[in-house]
């Protein structure tokens, strides 16, 4: 049985970007790095459904 794990990845961001992410996630009261990654998931999602680029399973097809 294989367990999907999660990565990590080490992102670099301008101050102004880093300061605005973290005071988004203490408005909401979550971990600055749980905000970062969701806001990269929804960026994929929305990038996918507009045609931007293609999965690896795509790709394979």
């Amino acid at each position: 049985m294989s367990h999907s794990v999660s990565k990590r990845i080490y992102v670099t961001l301008p101050d102004t970007v880093h300061d605005e992410l973290e005071g988004w996630s203490d408005y909401q009261g979550r971990p600055t790095a749980n905000l970062a990654a969701y806001l990269i998931e929804l960026g994929i999602r929305e990038a996918k459904e507009r045609g931007e680029f293609k999965t690896h399973q795509q790709k394979s097809k």
